[in-house]
């Protein structure tokens, strides 16, 4: 009974030192700008690439704040969209905006601009052809500006350090 109650101080102290570790590790792992990026490709608009969708679609932001979907071939070359068939949900999670597209030179734009807000959680869904697999990527869509790489941070292409 004795070495059970000994046991129980030296697993609480080492237990501990593993979160303190860990944090300090992240701390470590982040950049002076308090967070940290994986290394991504960037679209051939800037964008984000949305790498679940075989060929690649990217993922972009327009000056007025609309969405524009570009399709890729497996070269990561732009091509026309077809019948494809995507939604956004994106801005506040208790009201939602949802966004469609229509085709608009070679490329699909959103009807509406994106609601106010730098940070919106956004929810992408892209069915390639009717009666196909719909494929679904959440990210949060962050639109201030990397100081390092100079894109938005949705695309952001920093390396992790």
């Amino acid at each position: 009974m004795k070495m059970k109650l000994l046991a129980l101080p030296l697993l609480a102290a080492l237990a501990l030192t593993v979160p303190v570790s860990a944090a300090e590790k992240t701390k470590d792992h982040d950049h002076d700008h308090g967070h940290s990026h994986a290394k991504k490709e960037v679209g051939p608009n800037g964008g984000r690439l949305l790498t679940a969708i075989e060929p690649h679609v990217e993922f972009f932001v327009t000056a007025d704040r609309k969405v524009q979907i570009t399709f890729l071939d497996a070269s990561d070359r732009p091509v026309a969209p077809t019948s494809q068939v995507v939604t956004v949900t994106t801005g506040q999670r208790s009201a939602p905006t949802k966004l469609s597209f229509a085709k608009s030179g070679g490329v699909l734009l959103s009807d509406i601009a994106l609601p106010a807000g730098n940070e919106l959680p956004t929810v992408v869904q892209i069915r390639l052809a009717p009666g196909g697999k719909l494929v679904t990527e959440k990210f949060n869509l962050n639109l201030a500006q990397c100081a390092e790489c100079k894109h938005p941070e949705y695309a952001c292409t920093c390396a992790e350090h």
